[in-house]
């Protein structure tokens, strides 16, 4: 997994270059919601695996946006002035997509789903794991894992657990990584 994914070609090519915070609120969304690492771990999968592939790519899907919104969150110090906004038009910016995807849904087949409603189901479903399972010295991936697996509907799965443990560690290290190497121009508050 790699934080240049998603990235303008102005960042790619200019790693010193200073971006507003709508322009990494761009990167970060578009990082979010790109599927070659999904498809990498599907990959990963045995052939002939009992889960339904699909739910998976579907789970891993959720998962990787609501660990990008989750690294700005933990990653950003809180003296940041930059947090909120940024955050702010992350989760605007994921939001809009939610409803171009309900959209499609709608359009294709008939019937209405609310994806950024389905986002935060899954995210307070998985604050609320966390929060119930997290020790002073846990790894929150060692949470994740099984969280994850039991959306999928397979709790005790090990591949499943697996492939949501990859899936957040790699994805709150690819923001972090994006974070550090970024400079963020200041917003002016009037």
């Amino acid at each position: 997994m790699n934080a240049d994914k998603g990235r303008s070609s102005e960042m790619q090519d200019n790693p010193a270059g200073t971006l507003t915070v709508d322009q990494v609120a761009e990167n970060l969304s578009a990082f979010a919601i790109d599927r070659a690492d999904i498809k990498s771990l599907l990959g990963t999968i045995p052939e002939g695996h009992p889960i339904d592939l699909n739910r998976l790519e579907y789970e891993l899907a959720i998962l990787k946006i609501l660990s990008v919104g989750w690294a700005l969150a933990f990653f950003m110090p809180v003296s940041d002035v930059n947090k909120t906004p940024l955050t702010q038009a992350f989760w605007e910016q994921i939001r809009e997509i939610s409803n171009n995807v309900s959209t499609l849904t709608e359009t294709t087949t008939g019937t209405r789903v609310d994806y950024f409603g389905i986002l935060k189901e899954r995210l307070d479903t998985f604050v609320k794991q966390m929060q119930e399972n997290q020790t002073e010295d846990a790894d929150p991936t060692a949470v994740m894992g099984p969280v994850f697996a039991d959306a999928c509907g397979v709790p005790d799965d090990p591949m499943v657990i697996l492939a949501g443990t990859k899936m957040f560690a790699l994805t709150l290290g690819a923001v972090k990584e994006y974070l550090a190497a970024v400079k963020i121009k200041d917003i002016t508050i009037h």
